[in-house]
């Protein structure tokens, strides 16, 4: 008799979860907020609003259709051609001078961008403050 309590135990149950759809048709690069997303139950386990709520979408996604992990990005910090402000630190040293960003991108995300003074090109890290800092080889 326990073995068969340890079996059904053991068996997947099928769980009705939250499905994320969009309230309204959103264009690619919009950064979601509660009024854009409408909760609905569903077989699947999907999105919840905490994680959707702040990043941006990639693509478009039509009133009705479920938003998906795969269709988010963090929210764009940097512009391609933005003037940003480049940092070189190493222990006690920090150079500021100013830079254009030659990519865009999030927070974390590594991009070209060209010091103005010497028109050189270097790979720099996108800061939360949307400076960025110059990566480390």
């Amino acid at each position: 008799m326990h073995w068969l309590v340890l079996i059904l135990a053991l068996l997947p149950l099928s769980v009705a979860a939250d499905e994320i759809t969009a309230a309204q048709t959103l264009p690619a690069g919009t950064v979601l907020t509660e009024a854009d997303l409408i909760v609905r139950t569903s077989a699947e386990a999907g999105l919840t609003p905490a994680d959707a709520v702040g990043r941006q979408l990639r693509i478009a996604v039509y009133e009705g259709r479920p938003i998906t992990r795969s269709q988010l990005a963090a929210p764009t910090l940097v512009a391609r051609n933005q003037l940003v402000t480049l940092a070189y630190e190493h222990a006690a040293l920090r150079i500021e001078t100013e830079g254009r960003a030659l990519g865009a991108g999030g927070e974390g995300d590594v991009i070209r961008v060209m010091n103005l003074s010497s028109r050189a090109t270097l790979t720099a890290r996108i800061n939360a403050d949307g400076s960025v800092s110059v990566a480390q080889r």
